[in-house]
């Protein structure tokens, strides 16, 4: 029975993310385009989720989670340093209050092999919760270890 549910919401929700933009409606045609964008990222339908945030950004620059949504995607197709250029906004645009997109953030500039900008940011994080799971072992240290010769 669930699944029927599933499948009718993300009708409904192809439906609305097909529908002209309309501004009064903004927010709930935002809401809906990163509702599907994030369910086709859990069907590893990349594209077309990277399609429904690009059009998100369209109307709304400063959506953080549309940001946060192409990071993962880039993240999964191992663009390590587009997914920090993209983590980058949406911690931006998240004010850099929120910890579990500076961790995403700090991973990929590791990943890019940026450990002064990994370094930075985890700092930033621990400023903002200072036991953050995982952190200080498996980027802070990393980071820090990688800078040494």
């Amino acid at each position: 029975r669930l699944l029927k549910q599933d499948a009718k919401a993300r009708n409904h929700l192809k439906r609305i993310s097909k529908m002209q933009y309309n501004s009064e409606e903004a927010e709930e045609m935002e809401l809906s385009y990163l509702l599907l964008a994030e369910g086709y990222i859990q069907s590893n339908k990349n594209d077309l989720a990277q399609e429904l945030c690009r059009k998100c950004l369209t109307h709304n620059k400063s959506c953080a989670k549309a940001w946060e949504y192409q990071g993962l995607i880039y993240e999964k197709e191992a663009s390590y340093a587009d997914a920090a250029q993209v983590y980058e906004m949406a911690w931006q645009f998240d004010n850099q209050r929120n910890p579990a997109v500076g961790y995403k953030l700090a991973f990929n500039l590791l990943k890019a092999k940026r450990y002064v900008d990994a370094i930075n940011i985890c700092h930033l994080v621990l400023a903002i919760q200072p036991s953050y799971p995982k952190l200080q072992t498996e980027i802070l240290l990393k980071a820090r270890s990688s800078l040494r010769p």
